[in-house]
């Protein structure tokens, strides 16, 4: 089989914001919903191995479907706003990274924001849902690929929270436990095919927020946690036909045994539920609870006794039994302390219950791993990370070493390869978060290798440089020399790092002296009552392997080094050219005298022109690669082109003049042009609209300023929101395309100038994402890297020299030959994701 054309080298993603959106299989592989998707990560290889799209709105649960030999899952459920509830089966029953959609259950009306599910005879499902129509359903899910709704509760106008689904000891009996807003927690058995209510157990103050069944030696615990701050353990026993029968010793004290009877194929048994524990220590809501996963050990399925916790105190506790006296004690508390963010949603634990991880409220996921010297000690681990909603655009560092994006949740985020010190595969990861802003982000560009420009909802642009602590830990994990990074980015005079005052807005710098004053002022303690309040929160990181969120949120800030102020409303899109001189700004606009470009000096940071030509908004720009023009495509489905006059005595500034543009008649293009790019010779450019046209123009020269069209129309069959030219040129005087669609798939063509267009033989499509690598919302930005090879895997590093030392020249030849065959696109998407794919020119 031909390798494919495209392979996904990373995707990061956060979390969605829902209790119930985590699942840890016993393969290892944490499944959870992000966005309209569900991405399956593999915390080993820190990387998302395969993502399933079919949920057309927010997934809000996902859960693995376990097997009781412990084996790892071959079905995954999840549920979403969209009301669908979704199986997902492993490809040909084995098990792998490579799901497809299996069954749809179809009945809810409002979104799903719970499910469980449990094998009844293996490989029938039975599926609980709840949802915000005030129902939970039982579902039905043969191995014949279809569904059945056998059982509706209705609550009236309540919601249930939480669902479990568990069987009875020594039974193949379903009991279901709902928890709600009434407080209470409601158990349901299947028996003879009807589903009756047998027990409700009270004692919560406030809402259940989460309940969990574990099966334990012939008898079952349930635990539920509630937004009254505290968790409660349940012990349902199967009774014996005497024990049910003699009276109450009352010379013994125990706690109050509720018993209910069930009748399956003509028997009949009867089971007591009592309170088991009541376990207090958080100190806000509990939004879920997760027993530790069982296992074999000497051919017996082993349950241990421990419960994990996760609150909106920003804490998850980690309650056993104490040996000897049996009392349920917290044995280990982790967490984040200060930061201005919420607690967790919720919790699960690793097969082997090393390694436990929360998710959070923004979309963070927050692992912690047992320190296998120390006993009982546990660290923060390195996970995956993303933005939490829409990512509006992205841009690789000159170099393409790393990659910056902007997005809807208001932060800017660094992403890099990891190149690890025992030489495994490098792994891309989120290494700083240089802006935390409070308005959505909109656009950004590069000014060179570690400056960039920044637009967001407001009027202003702000300027960021990284501080010496980034460029030094940048070194450390990318692997590449501090020395050669600190002289490129004139190091004598950075500040140590960044960050912003409690009431402000603005990254502020922070100098080595103000590290050095903070720690004298701590001995000779508070002066006066503003000594109470840091001016800086940020603290020196020395990173080798990439930071968690809470560094993140924190210590890994820019600071912004300069304002713009220039544009009379919200920031839409950002360009800069290949010199890195000249920043061109433009804004949203509804009238002419708004829509102008604004073109900024990078050396003095001065307006240097305003260039009016639209009459709506400026949805993008690029500069030629030989920064002698700039092209604009407006919501007014025309385009411009500036030239770059020639400096003169009296202007030494760079100044543009229009050189072509289309107008009502010449326009070809009905619609909104979304995107524009440049070929890396600077003589043809691309736009692309949502009529679902793609028009390569040109050739442009500086002499002749009468551009048309010259290919034939391309239509992609959906509004085209993203266009971009590969920079590495091919042999054949051809061009490489990617274009970006609505629907989240990419497509790539090569075009081929001088082809006879009128046949529309000048296209010829080369491939495109598939169904698990397309995003599920409209790509909004695509990015070619600006060199060839994968990034982290050339072999420009410090580190590697020793050992390609050791391998003849002859080997690293091919080595770099076969690098140099790779080409990587970055995309961003309003499915809050951004991917990275390597594809391979000799598979094209």
């Amino acid at each position: 089989m031909a390798p494919p054309v495209i392979e996904t080298c990373h995707v990061a993603c956060s979390a969605n914001r829902t209790p119930n959106v985590v699942s840890w299989s016993r393969g290892w592989t944490i499944a959870f919903g992000t966005c309209n998707s569900v991405a399956l990560y593999d915390p080993q290889e820190r990387r998302v191995v395969s993502v399933l799209n079919g949920h057309t709105g927010r997934v809000n649960a996902v859960q693995w479907v376990h097997r009781e030999d412990c084996a790892p899952e071959s079905h995954l459920v999840s549920g979403g706003s969209d009301n669908r509830l979704i199986v997902w089966e492993a490809q040909n029953g084995k098990v792998s990274h490579q799901f497809i959609q299996s069954v749809e259950c179809k009945g809810h009306t409002g979104p799903i924001c719970a499910v469980d599910a449990i094998y009844v005879d293996y490989p029938k499902i039975l599926v609980a849902s709840s949802a915000s129509d005030s129902t939970v359903r039982l579902w039905l899910c043969s191995d014949v690929k279809d569904a059945e709704c056998i059982h509706t509760l209705s609550f009236g106008s309540g919601f249930m929270m939480d669902v479990s689904l568990a069987l009875l000891p020594g039974s193949r009996v379903p009991i279901l436990s709902c928890g709600g807003d009434d407080s209470r927690v409601h158990l349901y058995v299947q028996s003879d095919t009807q589903l009756q209510k047998v027990m409700t157990l009270q004692g919560h103050e406030d809402w259940v927020r989460g309940v969990a069944w574990a099966s334990i030696g012939g008898e079952l615990l349930l635990a539920s946690c509630s937004q009254d701050c505290l968790i409660r353990v349940w012990r349902l026993c199967a009774k014996s036909g005497t024990d049910a029968c003699t009276e109450d010793d009352h010379t013994i004290i125990k706690m109050k045994e509720d018993v209910f009877e069930v009748k399956d194929k003509g028997a009949c048994s009867v089971f007591a539920v009592c309170l088991e524990t009541v376990l207090a220590g958080h100190e806000n809501w509990v939004y879920g609870v997760h027993w530790q996963p069982p296992f074999y050990k000497g051919g017996e399925l082993q349950q241990p006794l421990s419960l994990l916790s996760a609150s909106m105190d920003k804490t998850m506790i980690l309650w056993a039994p104490e040996e000897g006296s049996g009392v349920w004690v917290e044995q280990v508390r982790v967490g984040e302390v200060g930061g201005n963010t919420l607690g967790f949603y919720g919790c699960q634990m690793s097969p082997d219950g090393s390694m436990i991880v929360a998710h959070a409220f923004h979309g963070a996921l927050h692992l912690w791993c047992q320190d296998q010297n120390k006993e009982g000690e546990w660290r923060p681990g390195v996970v995956i990370s993303g933005h939490f909603n829409a990512v509006q655009d992205l841009s690789w560092d000159p170099e393409g070493d790393f990659i910056l994006s902007v997005g809807s949740d208001q932060t800017t985020r660094l992403f890099t390869p990891w190149r690890k010190q025992d030489g495994k595969k490098a792994t891309w990861h989120e290494i700083s978060r240089p802006q935390i802003h409070g308005y959505d982000m909109q656009c950004l560009a590069m000014v060179g290798r570690f400056q960039f420009v920044s637009g967001a909802d407001e009027k202003v642009l702000r300027v960021f440089q990284a501080p010496r602590n980034f460029v030094e830990n940048f070194a450390n994990i990318s692997g590449m020399s501090r020395e050669k990074l600190l002289t490129s980015s004139d190091c004598a005079n950075l500040p140590e790092g960044a960050s912003t005052p409690a009431l402000g807005l603005s990254n502020k710098a922070v100098f080595q002296d103000d590290l050095v004053s903070k720690n004298k002022e701590d001995d000779e303690r508070f002066n006066k009552v503003s000594d109470q309040y840091q001016e800086s929160y940020f603290h020196l990181l020395n990173l080798t392997e990439p930071p968690p969120e809470d560094h993140l949120l924190q210590n890994t800030l820019w600071p912004e080094v300069q304002k713009l102020y220039g544009h009379g409303f919200e920031m839409f899109c950002l360009a800069s050219d290949s010199t890195r001189t000249v920043v061109a700004s433009a804004c949203k606009a509804s009238k002419a005298e708004h829509a102008s470009v604004l073109l900024w000096s990078t050396s003095t940071w001065r307006q240097l022109q305003t260039l009016p030509c639209h009459t709506l908004t400026v949805t993008q720009m690029a500069f030629s690669p030989d920064s002698q023009l700039l092209l604009a495509v407006s919501r007014d489905r025309t385009w411009s082109l500036w030239r770059r006059n020639l400096p003169t005595p009296d202007s030494p500034e760079p100044q543009f003049s229009l050189h072509a543009h289309t107008g009502k008649d010449t326009a070809v293009h009905s619609r909104i042009i979304w995107s524009c790019d440049w070929s890396s010779d600077s003589k043809y450019f691309a736009t692309s609209s949502r009529d679902k046209k793609v028009i390569v123009w040109g050739p442009c020269s500086l002499k002749d300023s009468e551009i048309k069209p010259c290919s034939t129309i391309l239509d992609v069959g959906d509004s085209a929101t993203a266009v971009a030219f590969c920079p590495i040129p091919f042999s054949d005087n051809s061009y490489l395309l990617a274009v970006g669609l609505e629907c989240g798939r990419i497509l790539l063509y090569r075009w081929s100038p001088g082809q006879e267009p009128a046949g529309g033989h000048d296209w010829s499509s080369c491939g495109e994402t598939d169904t698990s690598q397309s995003h599920s919302l409209a790509v909004k930005r695509l990015i070619w890297r600006p060199r060839a090879g994968r990034a982290g895997r050339d072999n420009s590093r410090v580190g590697v020299k020793g050992e390609m030392e050791e391998q003849t020249d002859r080997e690293s030849e091919l080595e770099e030959e076969e690098e140099s065959s790779w080409v990587q696109l970055a995309s961003a998407s309003a499915d809050h994701s951004v991917k990275i794919f390597n594809i391979n020119k000799l598979a094209l």
